[in-house]
Formats: structure tokens, sequence, C-alpha cells
């Protein structure tokens, strides 16, 4: 692709997510694709000495941090054109005003959802061995046989995975998957087309189905008002004893007290990544059971990973100026099935 012509662009972010994700590699491939005069940079577009820089931008790269575009805000970028967001979702920067206007969005949460499959992947390799649990437990690492055995089976051979949510994420798992050894991958999510989840290599079914079915329970559900505690008491009663639940996408899937209650009585494992809220409170018992894994929301891009997502909004502000169509453009209707 060449460029027919270079947009005025501006990175709108965080100024710490700014400085791990443009690099000055990238800050060099940015100035050959648009016009970036001084700042290359703002966190708050609320700045009255941006007024003639936003009264001629094209292009926002956002990212995490960024704040909402609203009415106000976009009265002040009048030929705003397009927002290349460097993350995951734009729910938090968009507002109903940015889409009456018609401007364009896309996002890179493909390029995120890469390093959230290979961690759930690893945690469900993880829970197969009950591996967090047996580690978190002094008896257990001593060898004793009967302390190991309250975990139930340790094995990943033969083993039946649920997924909730054939989204990105829920995708990538379930190829991910594909390379253990005799293991049933079941789907669950209203809006998945059959014949694709099934040529992924897993089975549809209702989440009434999947629960009573699975050793592992893997959630990739976007955070909806119809999505709020999916699963709670009655869902998490159904599991099996010893199965473990998983979540890389959003705490709010869950119902918190019912998952302490669950995890308290040594039924079900848990290795959560996300939480509601976030952080938990000091005193949740979550964080005083041995199988129970917590980790503070590192599954997404972090490190070396943050460059990949920048690469992917770069190729997206290369397609932009080229008049090429947007691999991962995101519209209003989008939105409302996505996390």
């Amino acid at each position: 692709m060449t460029p027919t012509r270079k947009p005025e662009a501006l990175v709108v972010m965080a100024r710490d997510v700014f400085e791990s994700q443009f690099d000055l590699e990238r800050l060099d491939r940015l100035r050959l694709l648009a016009e970036v005069p001084d700042p290359v940079f703002t966190d708050d577009l609320d700045d009255p000495g941006l007024s003639e820089r936003l009264a001629h931008v094209e292009v926002l790269l956002t990212g995490w941090g960024a704040p909402r575009l609203t009415g106000e805000r976009l009265d002040r970028m009048p030929n705003l054109k397009a927002m290349l967001h460097c993350a995951g979702t734009i729910r938090p920067q968009v507002s109903d005003e940015f889409w009456l206007r018609g401007i364009r969005a896309s996002t890179v949460a493909e390029a995120n959802s890469v390093p959230v499959a290979e961690f759930t992947l690893a945690a469900v390799i993880f829970a197969g061995k009950k591996a967090p649990f047996i580690a978190a437990d002094a008896e257990a690492r001593r060898g004793n046989g009967l302390r190991i055995e309250r975990y139930g089976e340790l094995s990943n051979l033969g083993r039946t995975i649920g997924i909730v949510g054939f989204s990105r994420v829920g995708r990538r798992v379930v190829d991910l998957l594909q390379q253990l050894e005799d293991v049933t991958c079941l789907v669950s999510d209203p809006y998945a087309d059959p014949l694709e989840v099934q040529a992924a290599g897993a089975e549809l079914v209702t989440l009434e189905e999947l629960l009573p079915r699975v050793d592992v329970l893997s959630l990739h559900a976007p955070a909806l008002p119809s999505t709020q505690n999916m699963i709670g008491a009655e869902q998490l009663a159904a599991l099996r004893d010893h199965a473990t639940l998983i979540n890389t996408a959003r705490g709010s899937l869950i119902d918190t007290a019912a998952l302490e209650a669950a995890c308290a009585s040594g039924r079900i494992n848990a290795i959560i990544d996300v939480t509601e809220p976030e952080p938990l409170p000091a005193d949740s018992v979550l964080f005083t059971l041995p199988n129970v894994m917590i980790t503070p929301h590192i599954a997404g891009s972090l490190g070396s990973e943050l460059h990949r997502m920048t690469d992917a909004a770069l190729d997206e502000l290369e397609r932009y100026a080229a008049g090429d169509p947007l691999v991962d453009e995101i519209t209003s209707e989008d939105l409302q099935l996505s996390a």
C-alpha cells in the first residue's frame, strides 16, 4: 500500500501508555504515514493550547487513558474523520455524538487477543494439573498425597473445556486448545454460527448444557447488561466437583459473592485475572484460598506485546491514508455485541 496523502494525526492516550507504545521506530513510521506537527501526543484534549492543533486534526490514534470524545470535545475537532484505537475496546472513548457525526473507528482488539488467548491456554493446562492450587498449599507442596487428592484428578488428557463467548479471544482459545490430546471443546454463545464453531473444532451448546459437562470453564464474553453476573450461584453449582473457572474477560461476568462461597467450600477452583470490583477488597476470602489464583489483570498486552498493538494501529493508518478499507473497523452496532 502506498499512502495517497498524509492526513494530520494526533496521538491521544495516557502519558505512560504513549511512552510504552511509541518508541522511536514507531514514531518514525507514524511521521512517514501522517502529518504530525508538535505536539505529537496529548493526554488532555481540554488543553486550551491545543485549539489550533485540534482544529486541523483528521485522525486520532487513541489508547488506554484517552478521554471520552464528547460533543464538546468533538466541536473542537471539526475535521476529525477517524479514530484508530491502539488498544482493545473503544467503549470508554466513544459517545453517541461520535457516531452521529459519522466518524470512523477501528480497534486493535485482534492484536490484543493474542496474549489473552495464550494466557488462557496456559491457565487451562495448569488447571488440568491443579498446579497453581497445589503450589499455594504448603502441605500439598511437601508431597502429602491426601492433600493433593483433595483437588481431584491431575490430568490434561481427555478433558472437556467450556468456552463462554466465541469472541476474538474465544476463537483463538478454541484454536489453541486443538494442541491438547483428546480434548472436547464446547462453546456457548447465542450469537455464534454453529458451522463456524464446528469448523474451529468445537461444539455449540447452550450454557445450561455446557456447565455440567466441563472440567474447565473459561469466560470470553463482553461486559454488557445482558452478561452482568451471568455466572452466579446457580451456574457455579452446576459445575462438576473440582472444575476450574477461568476468567480473563471481565469481572462483571461473575457474581463475586457466589464465587467466594463456591471456592471457599473447596468444591471448585478458580483462576481469575479480572474481578468485580477491581481490585477486590483486601479482606476478600479469595485472597486466602489455595484453590484460587488471582492475577492483577495481566493477561492482555504488556511490555513488548504493546508494540504489536501499535503496529496494528499504524497498519490501519496506512490503509486509511491509502484509501483502502480498514481491517478492524467498528460500528456502533458492533459495539452492542463486543467487549
